[in-house]
């Protein structure tokens, strides 16, 4: 059941990366100049530009090969040769430059070169008679489907770095590069092969005319052990390259890296608190140890690493945020165990008489309030509440009191107040006026 379960993971990752962007040799450095590579779209422009790179029309798709006897695995489908030559002197490297590559897409990068006498422009693809010049494979397997050339050809900004031999005596020869896609080579023609060829011209001292070699053709079969392959399980240990042996003298395609914070991680901060913590971390090959002592105030990190811890040789982090005096020091581990000890140190702060709640609470000094026991009076008028063995018609409409009249106004003995005074009106003529005040009116005459 478990085989049942892995083949159907399989099967459904290898349809998901049929569809995934592949690429094709887009530019080529040599010499510290740039020169494009071949793209499908040329075949619409009149004319269409004139490149070493060998013309693949039928690659707008960015496909595969997958027949190993078939001359479109010379130099992909379709493919005929490229018009120009890109100069190099035998030693020297080229870059090659990709669109893409597809990260699922592992797999080893090979290149090989072919003489093809006076004209590579001409030549007959299926004579050609290819020597390997450089290779690489798996890295590492672990964990599944692990580290390949692909992989370093994508850390390199999609380009791979390829030297001529210096052996190789001056003259005109196709190189032949490739990258092979194993994540579907689980099954019998399932590896996916992507050739690219371009047209050299080397120069130089060396004096191998490459005579020999194996025609694209026959380099591969479908049953080779780097064609035919699992790369997620088991876990791959010992990778097979497949094609022929490298030529003497050639490179093992050990690419430079692009940045060396690949394989090492380093960060620095500055402490601001005067509490203090100490964190160190020390390993083994096996095993890591973790110690921390600190302050109530939590310290952190500002760490900026790069991808990996480093491999070898201790690097020194300072952790800040909190933090006077916190070092921290890492090795390269594959198991943490981490152990914390924690001992407060700071003071508390002092309490003052707002901050801090007492003790206890002062006894109240007057009693509460008690509610009145007395029942109120009654409103005049208001008959008594009946009984509960009262019945209905047993009471009586008491009649409310008749209304008590008001007392007659008393008489003002005093003789009223007066005042006189002068009104200016809008016409500006004066007219006077006296002013009378008693206990019931207010009146105003004209004097």
């Amino acid at each position: 059941m478990t085989s049942l379960k892995l083949t159907a993971a399989f099967g459904t990752l290898a349809l998901l990366s049929r569809v995934s962007a592949h690429g094709i040799v887009s530019g080529i450095v040599a010499n510290g100049a740039w020169q494009s590579g071949y793209d499908p779209s040329f075949q619409y422009s009149n004319p269409p530009p004139v490149v070493a790179g060998w013309s693949i029309p039928q690659v707008s798709d960015r496909g595969f090969v997958s027949d190993y006897t078939s001359p479109d695995i010379i130099c992909h489908k379709g493919a005929t040769p490229g018009g120009s030559y890109v100069s190099v002197a035998a030693g020297d490297s080229i870059e090659l430059q990709w669109t893409e590559w597809p990260e699922s897409h592992h797999g080893p990068v090979i290149d090989y070169l072919a003489a093809c006498g006076d004209d590579c422009t001409t030549v007959d693809k299926t004579q050609l008679l290819f020597n390997k010049i450089d290779e690489a494979g798996l890295n590492n397997g672990d964990p599944a489907p692990g580290n390949w050339a692909s992989d370093d050809l994508i850390a390199n900004n999609n380009s791979w770095t390829v030297t001529i031999p210096s052996s190789i005596a001056p003259g005109k020869y196709v190189l032949r590069h490739e990258i092979i896609a194993l994540h579907s080579a689980f099954d019998a023609g399932g590896a996916q092969n992507y050739p690219q060829c371009i047209n050299l011209e080397v120069s130089g001292s060396g004096t191998d005319k490459l005579g020999s070699g194996t025609k694209g053709t026959e380099l591969y079969t479908a049953q080779d052990p780097g064609i035919l392959i699992n790369i997620y399980y088991p876990t791959v240990t010992d990778y097979i390259i497949p094609g022929p042996a490298l030529l003497d003298g050639s490179s093992s395609g050990s690419q430079p890296s692009v940045s060396a914070s690949a394989s090492t991680a380093s960060a620095s901060a500055t402490s601001v608190a005067p509490s203090a913590a100490t964190s160190s971390i020390s390993t083994t090959s096996s095993s890591v140890s973790v110690e921390i002592t600190a302050s109530p105030a939590k310290p952190s990190a500002v760490i900026s690493p790069t991808d990996d811890l480093p491999s070898s040789g201790p690097t020194t982090i300072t952790d800040s945020d909190s933090v006077s005096d916190a070092t921290t020091t890492l090795e390269s581990s594959s198991t943490i165990t981490v152990t914390t000890t924690v001992t407060p140190t700071a003071s508390q702060p002092e309490e003052t008489e707002c901050s801090s709640a007492p003790d206890s609470f002062p006894a109240p000094t007057t009693d509460p309030p008690v509610a009145p026991t007395d029942t109120p009076a009654k409103p005049p008028g208001f008959p008594p509440r009946p009984s509960d063995t009262d019945g209905a018609t047993d009471v009586q409409p008491t009649p409310l009191p008749a209304p008590v009249p008001a007392p007659a106004p008393e008489s003002s003995t005093t003789a009223p107040v007066s005042f006189t005074s002068t009104v200016t009106g809008r016409i500006g003529k004066p007219t006077r006026f006296v002013c009378y005040i008693d206990d019931d009116e207010f009146t105003l005459s004209p004097a």
